[in-house]
């Protein structure tokens, strides 16, 4: 199951985490990514998780929220403790987590960042997001992600 091995894989891997990986062939410039992921998945939406990288008070810190939705900036900020958060500069974004946009996965980050996850995850039994490249999802337990990234959960989506 490890492979297409990225730091993602590795770190699943390793702590040998239940798994599965996903390839799909979606351009990431295409208008509603997400929802196109979704489908070429054969997945409802509401479980497939993109990972933003934001600031918060000037701390990196990764969003995970579902596809169907938005981030709510303010809610996330909150979920944190802090007063302001907007999203990270992209080439930030890829220092900070070792990956490229459209590929942004919350595990195996080259730095760990603080992570929330929209607690709508905690519904499913299992939850997709980046597996560290383009063109492929990993998909686990949403309790199996928080424990990974320490994430703390939290209402941080607006549909």
């Amino acid at each position: 199951m490890a492979g297409q091995g990225t730091p993602a894989t590795a770190l699943l891997a390793k702590r040998k985490v239940a798994h599965r990986t996903h390839p799909y062939d979606v351009s990431p410039e295409a208008p509603n990514y997400g929802a196109l992921v979704a489908a070429a998945l054969g997945v409802p939406p509401e479980r497939v998780f993109k990972s933003l990288v934001t600031e918060v008070d000037g701390v990196l810190t990764v969003a995970v929220v579902p596809v169907t939705g938005e981030l709510d900036l303010k809610a996330l900020a909150a979920a944190v403790g802090g007063k302001r958060a907007a999203m990270a500069d992209r080439v930030v974004a890829e220092r900070a987590t070792g990956y490229v946009r459209g590929g942004i996965s919350p595990l195996g980050q080259r730095r760990r960042l603080p992570t929330v996850l929209d607690e709508t995850a905690l519904r499913h039994d299992t939850v997709y997001v980046s597996a560290g490249r383009r063109g492929l999802q990993v998909e686990l337990s949403p309790q199996d992600l928080a424990a990974l990234t320490d994430a703390t959960s939290a209402p941080i989506a607006s549909a």
